[in-house]
């Protein structure tokens, strides 16, 4: 069971937010939408989608994605600093799994620095919001690096799937996610429009595991990362015949709700 799930609910119901913001929401609209079928908007309805609700998604490498929201706050995702595309980042996420992962001396102009994993042994408890993002994370264990998979040495709540809600899009990002996720996991994440996958198969978990979890959690875009080990063909034939593929010579992608796809896609960016 998630263990950080009642502090987490406690947090939503308070409603409550140490981070300064204009327009952003005050709430999780990805939890009160879990419930709902995935969205769809007509092709001839799309071209009317206005630029100022849009986020510019970029695969930086590895498991960094920069996100760049339309009021123009800009986070990476498990940032060590080695992967770094067009200026620093507003806000980084980070995961303890090893040091590609995140980074003990970051930039001090960065001015939100999200670790996910606590300091003082408690999960960490992540609900910000920053500009016209919200934040939110959902712990889990992970193993100690270089670990037997099967051995049990575990950290726990040593990493955090990140939840970015903005522009009315649910933006998952799974981190170094080493273990299958159970019901409570799946309730604290909610509704996910955009998901970001590890898909290496060996290093987070296995290839039929995350492809599980991947089709369970049925975002409308999926985004493959940490991906230099697995062929992307392999992970296609797992999550099986209800995605699309869309494979892309851009590293960038726009997206808002109104040009989510109508039928699941995993988009392949450039990069490694």
């Amino acid at each position: 069971m998630l263990r950080s799930l009642l502090p987490l609910l406690a947090v939503l119901v308070s409603f409550a937010s140490p981070v300064s913001a204009q327009s952003g929401p005050r709430t999780s609209e990805c939890l009160a939408m879990a419930g709902e079928t995935p969205r769809a908007t007509p092709v001839s309805l799309r071209r009317t989608a206005a630029a100022g609700n849009e986020v510019t998604i970029t695969y930086a490498g590895h498991s960094t994605y920069f996100i760049d929201t339309p009021m123009g706050i800009r986070i990476a995702t498990d940032y060590s600093g080695a992967y770094q595309v067009g200026r620093l980042p507003d806000v980084i996420t980070m995961n303890r799994a090893h040091s590609t992962h995140y980074t003990l001396a970051p930039d001090p102009r960065i001015p939100h620095v999200l670790r996910g994993w606590g300091d003082d042994g408690k999960p960490a408890q992540i609900f910000e919001r920053v500009g016209d993002v919200l934040i939110r994370n959902i712990t889990t264990d992970i193993r100690r690096y270089f670990s037997d998979s099967l051995g049990g040495d575990m950290i726990r709540d040593g990493n955090s799937i990140f939840i970015f809600e903005v522009a009315g899009l649910c933006i998952g990002h799974l981190g170094h996610l080493h273990v299958k996720l159970d019901e409570t996991h799946f309730a604290a994440i909610g509704r996910l429009d955009v998901v970001m996958v590890p898909i290496d198969g060996t290093y987070t978990m296995s290839l039929d595991g995350i492809s599980e979890i991947t089709k369970r959690l049925r975002a409308s875009v999926v985004l493959p990362m940490h991906r230099f080990a697995t062929p992307l063909d392999e992970f296609m034939r797992k999550v099986g015949q209800q995605f699309e593929i869309d494979r892309r010579t851009e590293r960038s992608l726009k997206m808002s709700r109104e040009l989510l796809p109508s039928s699941p896609t995993v988009i392949i960016l450039d990069g490694v």
